[in-house]
């Protein structure tokens, strides 16, 4: 099968953890390419997600490595064999690819936490309201690039419908209820949505008051999907470029970190709701 010429980033990290498997056995790219019968490039091709691997391929390095952690290899091989067309593959070559990486990562994550400072949660929004977050860009999109951005998030809330929803949980700090995407009509409908929303199961939302002193990081919007299993873990931070993936160790340590705050720091569910809602009236 010939190499992609883009992989995604979920093929990136499949690749990652191959190499990370081969460096903790201290092998060489010389050695794998002498289990598999590939040459050195190949190797390399897989370990950057360029190249597929097969699932028996991926145990017999597995083996080799000494790699002793079976749902972690497990969790790897169902990476592997995974060659379903995800919904958000509509989009490719329309939207940047940072987007549908955001949209593969929700899908397959066995839980999705977010913490939102500035705009409710995409996952949450409504379409007036998102239409307001996509035409407040710079450089300012097209009518047609707008659109498209809605439609894709939208897509994005099948993650609530499906047999097996992806429960969620949305740290968001009081101020993100204040403003004012799409004007008041759309944010008032917003709001009232996401006091619905947060009945629903599976679904948790806790406001942060502007009560609270102190607030932990840079005040960034963030995301922690948990994996299959916890080295697969993956945090997807905002920028001005597009989103951030990490999975480093200490990274996820550190925003783990954050979320435990937050969590000492919300208020409950229910009175997160009754803020909503007074915020919504006061609009």
């Amino acid at each position: 099968m010939p190499p992609r010429a883009a992989p995604s980033e979920r093929q990136k990290r499949l690749g990652a953890e191959l190499r990370k498997m081969r460096l903790a056995a201290r092998a060489s790219t010389e050695y794998a390419a002498g289990l598999l019968g590939v040459d050195r490039a190949k190797i390399s091709n897989m370990e950057s997600g360029v190249r597929i691997i097969t699932p028996d391929r991926l145990r017999t390095l597995a083996i080799s490595y000494a790699c002793t952690n079976d749902d972690y290899v497990d969790a790897l091989v169902a990476m592997a064999e995974d060659k379903e067309r995800g919904w958000w593959e509509e989009y490719r070559g329309i939207l940047p690819a940072g987007m549908l990486d955001v949209a593969e990562l929700e899908w397959h994550a066995a839980r999705v936490r977010t913490v939102q400072v500035v705009h409710l949660p995409a996952l949450l929004q409504i379409e007036d309201y998102a239409r307001g977050i996509f035409n407040a860009t710079v450089p300012k999109l097209s009518p047609l690039r707008v659109e498209q951005g809605i439609a894709h998030r939208m897509a994005r809330q099948k993650i609530f419908d499906r047999p097996d929803p992806v429960p969620y949980l949305a740290y968001i700090h009081e101020a993100a209820l204040r403003m004012r995407f799409g004007g008041p009509q759309a944010t008032r409908q917003q709001l009232t949505r996401l006091a619905e929303r947060s009945e629903q199961d599976g679904v948790d939302v806790r406001i942060i008051p502007t009560t609270v002193s102190d607030f932990p990081g840079a005040g960034h919007a963030m995301l922690y999907a948990d994996g299959p299993v916890p080295p697969l873990d993956t945090v997807q931070l905002d920028s001005a470029i597009g989103p951030v993936f990490t999975a480093a160790d200490d990274q996820l340590a550190k925003y783990r970190t954050h979320l435990d705050w937050m969590d000492k720091a919300a208020l409950s569910p229910a009175a997160s709701r009754d803020l909503i809602l007074t915020v919504a009236c006061e609009i």
